[in-house]
C-alpha cells in the first residue's frame, strides 16, 4: 500500500451557471457543476452535480425543490384584469 501523499490527486475544475447563487459558507467538491439558477444553501457540502433552477442544501447537500423558471401559470393569468 502507498501512502497517501504518494497515491497522487488529479483535480477537475468547477463548474458555475449563469444566475447561481451560493450561501455563506457552502463547500463545492472537484468537478462538481451547478447548472443555470440554482440554489445552493448557507454552509451547503455539494458532492455531485446540481441541475438547472433546483435548489440544494445540507450536509450533504440533497435535492429540496425546483425553482419557478419566473414565466406565469394560467391561474395566476387568468386572474389579472
Amino acid at each position: 500500500m502507498l501512502p497517501i501523499g504518494r497515491q497522487g490527486h488529479r483535480s477537475a475544475p468547477i463548474r458555475i451557471g449563469d444566475d447561481v447563487w451560493i450561501g455563506r459558507g457552502a463547500a463545492i467538491l472537484e468537478g462538481v457543476a451547478i447548472g443555470r439558477g440554482a440554489v445552493i444553501g448557507a454552509n451547503s457540502v455539494v458532492t455531485r452535480d446540481v441541475p438547472s433552477m433546483e435548489v440544494w442544501a445540507g450536509v450533504p447537500a440533497r435535492f429540496i425543490r425546483r425553482r419557478s423558471d419566473g414565466t406565469p401559470n394560467a391561474t395566476r393569468e387568468s386572474l389579472v384584469p
